[in-house]
């Protein structure tokens, strides 16, 4: 089968891989159909992550077809799936508590292990969702968009409240979108004026604030009382710092990106507010399903989402551009099949 490589940082290329063998029992052996292009993508192709053994095929955002099932499997040949890329051990406490999401020894497709830049892939049964009413392109979009549904989730918010969601990227994107499927009141917050002027356009995000005008901007627009719940998805020390400010007096903050700085934070100020603090992590079965049966409803602008495309041919010249060309980039797809 053929795939694409990143064989050092920088180096993207075409391979032929031997395809994968027959499934093991509870296993799946998939015919990938579209696979979203990630910031953690970009970032292993630059060579900026910090956990990665080259070389690798990339690609955790994947939507498939069965090929073939192990023993003790019943989803049948030709049943078009959204793929979990989350392989957990199940028998960790964070698994034994329902938490695969964050499994102590987690291997994400693409990153930890080989992932879906190729034409075919094998994953545990357990690992797939239906497609069902959806594209599989639009299916491709589930995981990221799960990351922020997951977000929303955790934040244990009410309809009615008052959002903050830092960081229009796609992950900010997702959690605004989610945050608004849940009944708050969105606000995004962000360094470039383009990026706001394009969730307004794009996504009907009418409130923004641009970041160095934040702190004016958070009083005024909720009467001096802060946000009932803001999300952090810049993956940036100082602003997941400066965040704490924005929170109402009984609120909650969700770290959805994450860093491998210290993040610091004045006790007295958190103390007074009585504040949650959340960290957030991939996203679970249930986030999953709430994203498809949303994209299903039409509750979310897929096809406002997806700005750019290519296929696996054209993958190591198109993503080796996009990393550094990123005027109008949301999310790129790349069609492997189908």
């Amino acid at each position: 089968m053929k795939a694409v490589l990143c064989r050092e940082p920088g180096v993207l290329e075409i391979v032929e891989r031997p395809s994968p063998a027959p499934p093991a029992a509870g296993w799946v052996r998939l015919a990938v159909s579209h696979v979203g292009i990630c910031g953690t993508d970009y970032h292993i192709f630059e060579g900026k992550h910090p956990f990665l053994e080259y070389p690798r095929v990339m690609g955790h955002e994947i939507s498939a077809t069965v090929l073939e099932a192990g023993d003790g499997v019943t989803i049948a040949v030709g049943t078009p799936v959204i793929v979990n890329p989350y392989l957990s051990c199940g028998q960790c406490i964070a698994c034994r508590q329902g938490k695969p999401n964050c499994c102590t020894s987690i291997k994400v497709l693409g990153v930890h292990t080989d992932g879906a830049f190729c034409e075919e892939i094998s994953v545990p049964a357990e690992n797939l969702y239906a497609a069902e009413g959806l594209s599989l392109e639009a299916a491709a979009t589930t995981e990221f968009l799960a990351i922020g549904a997951h977000a929303v989730r955790r934040s244990m918010t009410g309809a009615g409240a008052r959002a903050l969601v830092i960081g229009a990227g796609p992950i900010g994107l997702g959690a605004a979108i989610f945050s608004r499927i849940a009944g708050h009141q969105v606000t995004l917050l962000d360094t470039s004026t383009e990026r706001l002027q394009m969730a307004a356009e794009r996504f009907g995000f009418t409130s923004g604030i641009v970041a160095n005008e934040a702190t004016t901007a958070v009083r005024d627009k909720t009467n001096g009382d802060g946000f009932d719940v803001v999300f952090d998805a810049t993956g940036y020390g100082p602003s997941m710092e400066k965040a704490f400010s924005f929170v109402a007096h009984g609120g909650a903050l969700v770290l959805v990106s994450v860093v491998k700085d210290d993040i610091r934070f004045s006790d007295p100020e958190f103390h007074k507010r009585e504040m949650m603090v959340i960290g957030s992590r991939n996203a679970t079965r249930v986030d999953f399903e709430h994203v498809a049966d949303s994209i299903a409803k039409g509750l979310v602008p897929v096809d406002k989402l997806i700005t750019h495309r290519t296929t696996l041919a054209d993958a190591p010249r198109d993503l080796a551009r996009w990393a550094h060309e990123k005027n109008g980039l949301i999310k790129a797809v790349i069609r492997v099949g189908g």
